[in-house]
């Protein structure tokens, strides 16, 4: 039988180390799927709910592994539906090859059934590489530009394939003009500023008295260069939220997360220093970062268009953190001042005991926060977290510390809602010897999070280890947005937007045959984490959890402080509940901290 385009594509792309695809099954995509079973036991195929959670996926396949991540929708609606979930990995920078089929060649502008301009579809998202398939010679450069784009530049390709192209026979390029030969392979270079600069870099960095430093993913490989600079400068360090993982929580000198969801150290930190040192960040609120003119500031990022774009540096470093740390530190001085780094535990210390005494605050009937706190003891040192866009986000932000060893991510640049489960799959297809723990608003978990947890049951029994965790906070509210509405408009929550019916998520759970759990006394949240984590199969926990605890940022500025007081004036339909949850925890804190 002779070799189809679908066959050569995927021997093709099994050279290049690929070994699962996420994906949906469609007819624009049947030849591809027929090669693909042709292959036998070389790939691994994930069938998920829907093709956006294929996307968010393969982005999380990146981001656990390092690999290039591979998602495979069918034409038309299919090739759409990806696009939220490709759009998460080219915000957060990573690798992923969408591949998609289309409607065949002599029908393409006819106006045909489920054909959509795809090239012009992907353009933004793909922008980088974007290939279709014409004839069979095409396919084998194609495949390997898409490839090799994506690796080395980070960032997302798409090939579409034509349905009638997928099982005619394959045909190498003809050594002729206008035929190109290309090949298969691709090494990650090491990529370190030049002397001068990094002495430049350094002389800033020496000159400093009070440096706080800021990493976000694109440290977490350096974790020991990170942590001997920081020794070295005497500094103390905030996480963006996609680099939580990078530093234990720990070290005194750590603050933990940074901004909307972070610490007031955090806060206190660049409010105060005289020198910045950000690295492998793209974090978004300048209003968090040092006052410009404040600190003199160095950056290190591998992308060059990240650089200086959230504070004026003076001396920017293109290269990879690791390497360019491991060049820097024997041009650092070694700090012997201590007082910097003391006031830095001290807000620390004092931080640990307000989050302590929050959460401990009565609700009505669940505190969120505690949730958090009551987990965070008790995580493996293994485990994988993963958390949906929402209020539950501020809790896995501030409350869950994270010591070596642990890894965590979620939808970041994009803080798209729906992605706490897919990436909790992913990251345990990668990793099946690893707990793995996804925290998710009943908002998120309504719009598609429920969904994948038929994935999980039709896969969890072939997982090497089974404890696979999903905590629902339940509060009938799309609380986030509920919070901004007081707090950043001045608006009562308004009801017909905000409010969620009430889904029994642990009986869903049972229903599919997984573990399901129900909380809604605070008492019992402990030994229900326990008996998640005991488990022999996957757990939905669910927690009954109030809506009126506030998950807002640790500053509270004056204008915030006025809108939260215009909206009680309005009125809001929760005002009793909202005043009581608040008092404690917001309303306290304005009348302390003016900005």
């Amino acid at each position: 039988m002779a070799q189809t385009v679908g066959d050569y594509f995927w021997e093709r792309l099994h050279q290049w180390g690929v070994r699962r695809i996420f994906g949906y099954p469609g007819d624009g995509i049947n030849g591809l799927l027929g090669a693909l079973d042709r292959q036998k036991d070389k790939f691994e195929f994930v069938q998920v709910r829907h093709e956006e959670m294929a996307a968010f996926m393969a982005s999380a396949h990146a981001k656990f592994t390092g690999e290039l991540g591979v998602c495979l929708a069918t034409s038309g609606p299919g090739a759409a539906h990806l696009l939220t979930g490709l759009y998460d990995a080219r915000l957060d920078h990573m690798p992923v090859l969408a591949i998609v089929g289309q409607q065949a060649r002599t029908a393409v502008g006819a106006h045909y059934q489920q054909e959509l301009d795809l090239p012009a579809m992907f353009k933004d998202v793909a922008g980088a590489f974007t290939g279709y398939a014409a004839v069979p010679a095409q396919v084998r450069h194609l495949t390997d530009r898409a490839v090799r784009i994506a690796m080395g530049e980070r960032r997302v390709t798409a090939l579409i394939f034509p349905n009638d192209m997928q099982e005619v026979e394959m045909e190498q390029p003809p050594r002729s003009h206008g035929a190109v030969f290309s090949g298969v392979g691709y090494r990650e270079p090491k990529v370190v500023p030049k002397a001068d600069d990094l002495r430049a870099a350094a002389e800033a960095l020496n000159a400093g008295k009070k440096v706080a430093m800021l990493v976000g993913a694109g440290a977490k490989h350096a974790v020991d260069q990170v942590i001997a600079v920081a020794d070295k400068l005497g500094a103390g360090c905030a996480k963006a939220l996609l680099g939580k993982q990078v530093l234990p929580d720990d070290l005194p000198w750590v603050t933990g997360s940074i901004g909307m969801l972070g610490t007031k150290p955090s806060y206190d930190l660049m409010m105060e220093c005289d020198t910045l040192l950000m690295l492998g960040s793209g974090f978004p609120y300048a209003e968090f970062l040092p006052k410009e003119g404040q600190a003199r500031g160095v950056q290190v990022d591998l992308e060059p268009g990240m650089l200086s774009i959230r504070y004026p540096m003076e001396v920017n470093l293109q290269g990879d953190v690791g390497a360019t740390l491991d060049a820097l530190l024997p041009l650092l001085d070694q700090k012997t001042d201590t007082k910097w780094r003391d006031t830095i535990a001290d807000w620390k210390n004092e931080w640990e005991e307000t989050l302590e005494d929050r959460a401990m605050v009565e609700a009505n009937p669940v505190n969120p926060q505690r949730v958090f706190r009551e987990l965070s003891p008790k995580l493996p040192s293994n485990v994988i977290l993963t958390s949906d866009s929402g209020s539950c986000a501020n809790w896995y932000a501030r409350d869950i510390q994270m010591r070596r060893g642990m890894m965590g991510s979620l939808s970041g640049g994009l803080a798209s809602m729906g992605a706490a489960v897919p990436y909790a799959i992913a990251a345990k297809f990668a990793h099946q010897d690893r707990p793995v723990i996804a925290s998710v608003g009943d908002g998120a978990m309504q719009m598609n999070n429920m969904a994948e947890l038929i994935t999980v049951s039709k896969y969890w029994q072939n997982w090497r280890d089974p404890r696979f965790v999903v905590l629902v906070l339940n509060n009938q509210d799309l609380n986030q947005v509920t919070w901004e509405q007081r707090v950043m408009e001045g608006n009562p929550r308004f009801e017909a937007t905000q409010q969620l019916p009430d889904v029994p998520y642990h009986k869903f759970a049972e229903l599919i045959g997984l573990k399901g759990i129900f909380v809604d006394n605070p008492d019992r949240l402990s030994s229900a984490w326990d008996e998640a984590l005991a488990a022999d199969c996957p757990v939905v926990i669910e927690v009954k959890t109030d809506p009126e605890v506030p998950p807002l940022p640790p500053h509270i500025t004056i204008q915030q402080a006025r809108k939260f007081t215009e909206m009680l004036i309005k009125g809001d339909p929760e005002e009793e509940g909202v005043i009581k949850g608040s008092a404690k925890q917001v309303l306290a804190h304005v009348f302390g901290d003016h900005d």
